[in-house]
């Protein structure tokens, strides 16, 4: 199928399902929300297409005025101007369609499990752990979705060993899907009298959050087990056998949690945290196996892959994958994350693109 015939089967779809929603209607609500939601995902497609197909009518017309040669001179010379304005602006329209129109990732609208840990660098990268986990926090906070802290482990000194959040709300994944990876900082510790610059690390995870329609867990693949709860660490440690650790056989993925005092509470967040790891490792080999053809891949979400530096004394932010630099290291702290997200996903954009056919 061509690309004309591509967005002349998406325009008979949306006139197909507007047509099923006013009549006398869907078998049931259920049904009712599906064509909803596809109708919604499609408008937005369906107007670019009417736009592209518009300005390409419009620029058919013009040059069979430009080459009629009865037509009037002053009129010639509008419709030349009109038809230069079209050919500026008919590409953009395209590419515009096209990104629309890019195979979407099933996990974007998914909400998201948040894993930070000390990673090289003794007390120094344990703060510098809390600061990336804070970062995340307040950029949840501005975009107005639900930061649920699931598990925290302390170093006594401010700083996180490991830390877990849930974060919910619209388009959560999509948004933070490219922070997996090493995040390195350069500064001077705190605990630094000789004032030398010290380089340190903590890893991020970010991994869409499972439901249980995505991931099926049998029993027989589990051994849970219980234990005493111990700090400094949970925010609420206490003195019964209420933390649970549960080890996932066939793969040997293994999720303890300790931050609540009832062991059922403790049990459902482990089995939130492992649901999504074992989504995310399925997602994982796909996304592998699909680009082991690439030459590079921006946000492979490879663990060990050094992705980004925070540098202090010369106030930036440095992007390795895409080579951007940013001077507003206090403002991105803070969580003002847009512009390295928009040029990350831009950059994957751009590189889909480059493999269309």
């Amino acid at each position: 199928m061509n690309l004309d015939e591509n967005l002349n089967r998406l325009l008979a779809r949306h006139q197909e399902l507007e047509a099923l929603m006013s009549s006398a209607g869907p078998p049931s609500a259920a049904a009712f929300a599906k064509l909803s939601k596809e109708y919604a995902d499609l408008t937005p497609v369906v107007g670019a297409i009417i736009a592209l197909n518009k300005a390409k009518d419009e620029a058919l017309d013009l040059a069979t005025m430009i080459a009629d040669g009865d037509s009037d001179a002053e009129m010639k010379a509008i419709a030349e101007q009109e038809f230069a304005q079209l050919n500026q602006t008919i590409p953009g329209l395209e590419k515009q369609l096209q990104v629309m129109l890019l195979p979407q990732d099933a996990a974007d609208a998914k909400n998201a499990i948040l894993e930070v840990r000390a990673g090289t660098g003794g007390d120094e990268a344990g703060l510098f752990a809390a600061d990336l986990f804070r970062m995340y926090q307040r950029y949840a906070d501005s975009m107005k979705w639900k930061f649920e802290l699931m598990s925290l482990s302390e170093t006594g000194i401010g700083g996180y060993k490991e830390a877990f959040a849930a974060i919910s709300g619209r388009g959560v994944f999509a948004r933070l899907k490219f922070e997996s990876g090493v995040h390195r900082v350069q500064r001077v510790p705190a605990t630094e009298s000789g004032g030398r610059i010290h380089t340190s690390a903590a890893t991020v995870a970010v991994m869409p959050e499972a439901e249980e329609v995505d991931i099926k867990i049998e029993d027989k693949d589990l051994r849970i087990d219980v234990f005493r709860a111990s700090g400094p660490g949970g925010q609420s440690v206490n003195t019964t056998d209420s933390a649970i650790r549960i080890t996932h056989l066939p793969t040997g993925i293994v999720v303890s949690q300790q931050d609540e005092k009832s062991q059922h509470k403790n049990k459902a967040k482990a089995l939130r945290v492992l649901r999504s790891r074992l989504y995310d490792a399925e997602r994982r080999k796909v996304d592998d196996e699909r680009a082991a053809h690439r030459k590079s891949q921006v946000g492979s979400g490879d663990r060990s892959e050094r992705i980004r530096t925070y540098n202090f004394a010369e106030h930036r932010v440095t992007d390795h994958r895409i080579n951007l630099t940013l001077h507003k290291l206090d403002g991105i702290l803070n969580g003002d994350l847009d512009d390295l997200i928009d040029a990350l996903s831009a950059d994957d954009q751009a590189r889909r693109l480059a493999e269309l056919p």
